[in-house]
């Protein structure tokens, strides 16, 4: 059966007719292991940091939504990670915008993640501390009498949050980081750009190891770009990669130092007579989760979702339509760059259901088996019946430089005119995240961060 989902909260919302400033549009959006906490990562570089407020919820294991109240977070505290550089070897500006945030394992009531822009990594350290206030001196100065010392009293103040850099992992990468990933072991994550994956240990910031290099001798011999890479969630040496040419490939580092050979290759062939111009273009990979315990993998292209089953590699064991109704428009939406845009993709906990996101501010959920499927609005009616999805925003070309934002921007905000349905092409939502052991959902709607539960 398919999930009846409510709308639960929203931060950061926008009254009608306000303007959103570009720092405030959310790139980034990740619950931690246990769901307790939940952090998003926005264009201006800063890290805010949610919690689930005790009690929010009941036992999650009842399955009757109508008696279950929905869950709520509270904004915890919030820093700012990654500020604007400038590369003056290259002439480059490098934007300060959070492309990936990852939980790591904390410690003593310490909460651990990792951020990346496009060029550097950090981990940072969020942790409780008490602030102290001296509330009198010990020096009593009178006109014409020699100090008279006292005792110093201090003076406890509730405690603050403090968020500290433990680690900068930079000078790794030539192009633009697109994915991190932590390993099951919790001591080591990789990070990959257009044509690299490099394996960092969390303590050593100096070194780091290039574990996949597809890079040509000859970069006029270059036909496809990494776009995506994730760790197996159990099995410590293998982790999956996919390309732009729509192919994932699972790699186990057990079998060589440098992974330049594949496990396995999942690819679905073409039907014959299909392939056009814009054929290599959608079928480019913007994202892949593993799920059902390291069982299958998901991923996002352009029109579809597809599920695939680690044991076979011929073809997906689930493919699901998302942007379908657009197949017949590809030829505006190259032209106004909305075919490169990139969408994420998350599955449940339990394996059973599976969203991404679409066009309009809407994002779709699937039933794995139930073959359910709902189309949802980021909004406080996420039930409101929209006409269709649409769209989204990035180039899949190597980018070595700071992105053409703005001229996408540009385009991205013109009216519509790709007839029927409501196909708002500026309005897409890309970064959504599921709670590991609950069915809820957090979508980033430009600016505003919005909670769902079923």
């Amino acid at each position: 059966n398919g999930l009846d989902w409510n709308f639960s909260q929203v931060f950061g919302e926008r009254a009608p007719g306000e303007e959103v400033q570009e720092a405030d549009i959310i790139s980034a959006v990740e619950f931690d292991r246990t769901g307790q906490h939940l952090a998003t990562g926005d264009r201006g570089g800063r890290v805010v940091l949610f919690e689930m407020v005790s009690g929010s919820n009941t036992d999650p294991d009842r399955k009757d939504s109508s008696t279950r109240r929905g869950v709520e977070y509270r904004y915890l505290t919030e820093f700012q990670s990654h500020e604007p550089e400038f590369d003056y070897l290259k002439s480059l500006e490098i934007e300060e915008k959070i492309n990936k945030i990852r939980w790591c394992q904390g410690s003593n009531g310490a909460h651990m993640l990792l951020s990346t822009n496009d060029k550097t990594i950090k981990l940072w350290k969020v942790h409780e501390k008490k602030v102290k206030c001296v509330s009198s001196y010990n020096i009593d100065p009178q006109p014409g009498y020699a100090p008279f010392r006292e005792d110093l009293s201090v003076s406890s103040a509730e405690s603050v949050l403090s968020a500290r850099c433990r680690r900068v992992y930079a000078n790794a990468h030539a192009y633009h980081i697109n994915s991190i990933s932590l390993n099951s072991d919790r001591e080591t994550y990789i990070s990959a750009d257009d044509l690299r994956v490099n394996l960092w240990n969390l303590e050593i910031s100096n070194q780091s190891f290039n574990i996949v290099d597809i890079k040509p001798s000859n970069m006029e011999d270059l036909t496809e770009v990494i776009t995506s890479a994730d760790f197996h969630p159990t099995h410590c040496s293998m982790f999956a990669y996919s390309s732009s040419k729509g192919n994932i490939r699972l790699v186990d580092m057990r079998q060589s130092a440098l992974c330049d050979k594949h496990s396995k290759l999942f690819e679905e062939q073409e039907p014959p007579g299909s392939r056009n111009f814009f054929s290599e273009i959608i079928a480019s990979i913007s994202d892949i989760k593993f799920g059902g315990g390291g069982r299958y993998i998901l991923s996002r292209d352009y029109l579809t979702l597809k599920l695939w089953d680690i044991n076979m590699e011929s073809a997906p064991v689930k493919t699901f339509k998302v942007h379908e109704h657009l197949r017949a428009k590809l030829c505006d939406l190259y032209e106004n760059d909305s075919i490169f845009d990139k969408f994420e993709c998350t599955i449940s906990g339990n394996g059973d259901h599976v969203a991404t996101g679409s066009y309009s501010n809407l994002f779709r959920v699937f039933g794995n088996s139930s073959g359910s499927e709902a189309c949802l609005e980021a909004s406080k009616t996420p039930q409101r019946r929209l006409r269709s999805p649409s769209k989204l925003t990035s180039r899949l070309g190597l980018t070595r430089g700071r992105r053409d934002s703005a001229n996408r921007r540009s385009s991205a905000s013109e009216p519509d005119n790709f007839g029927e349905g409501c196909n708002d092409f500026g309005s897409k939502l890309l970064h959504l995240a599921w709670h590991p052991q609950m069915d809820v959902i957090a979508a980033a709607a430009s600016n505003s961060l919005y909670i769902f539960y079923a």
